[in-house]
């Protein structure tokens, strides 16, 4: 169980290096996640890339693709974004909260995760900048989602507030981590997902600095576990 002050500051590098940190402490578990997070996400990568244009099942193929995009996968990432977050805190781990979506939230984690790609994708059609600012500044949406139990809309103003002042710092985070999973991939396939476990570990670390930082000025005299 950790206090605020065992938290750094929200940084570009103290979260790398507390997230470094954290990640160590569930190698294992965090390990065989973002395995199975891979894995997850195989079905809409294969349908993506395939030339299915020769085969006469090729709609149906690209339909069920699709829905699976849409409808499925997010559960899985958000299941995953709140296992990161709890490793970071150092709560408990249970592999059945990457599924929990699909009994608890499921429309809320929808819902978040087209309002959020739609957005996004809109900002990247007016000059590609208005687009990088709002994947900065939505960064927490999946961990407000999961983590606060927040409905979309308000998940996407919590993260528009809770990252305010920090969009130069989460696009070097971002920048940061092509470098980082290049490093990865030359150490072979164990590299590869030793650098995407290192990089969710440090976005939820600044989302959880972030967070505490927050509650402290709110109110400097409540307990936090």
């Amino acid at each position: 169980m950790q206090t605020s002050g065992s938290l750094p500051q929200p940084g570009l590098t103290s979260s790398y290096a507390f997230g470094w940190q954290q990640m160590l402490k569930s190698f294992l578990f965090l390990f065989l996640l973002v395995i199975f997070l891979m894995f997850a996400e195989s079905p809409a990568s294969v349908a993506r890339d395939s030339d299915w244009d020769e085969s006469l099942l090729s709609p149906l193929l690209h339909l069920l693709a699709l829905i699976y995009t849409l409808l499925v996968l997010p559960v899985f990432s958000y299941g995953g974004d709140l296992l990161f977050v709890r490793a970071v805190r150092e709560e408990p781990l249970e592999i059945q909260a990457v599924v929990q979506g699909f009994r608890e939230n499921y429309l809320h984690i929808v819902l978040a995760h087209l309002l959020t790609s739609a957005l996004i994708i809109l900002g990247f059609l007016f000059l590609i900048i208005p687009g990088i600012i709002l994947a900065c500044r939505l960064v927490f949406v999946s961990y407000l989602v999961m983590d606060k139990g927040l409905e979309p809309i308000a998940a996407i103003e919590k993260s528009w507030e809770m990252t305010r002042g920090q969009g130069f710092r989460i696009f070097g985070m971002g920048l940061l981590a092509i470098p980082i999973f290049i490093l990865g991939l030359l150490c072979l396939v164990v590299g590869a997902f030793v650098s995407v476990m290192w990089i969710k570990a440090a976005f939820a670390s600044l989302y959880v600095a972030t967070d505490r930082q927050q509650q402290a000025a709110e109110d400097p005299y409540i307990v936090r576990e």
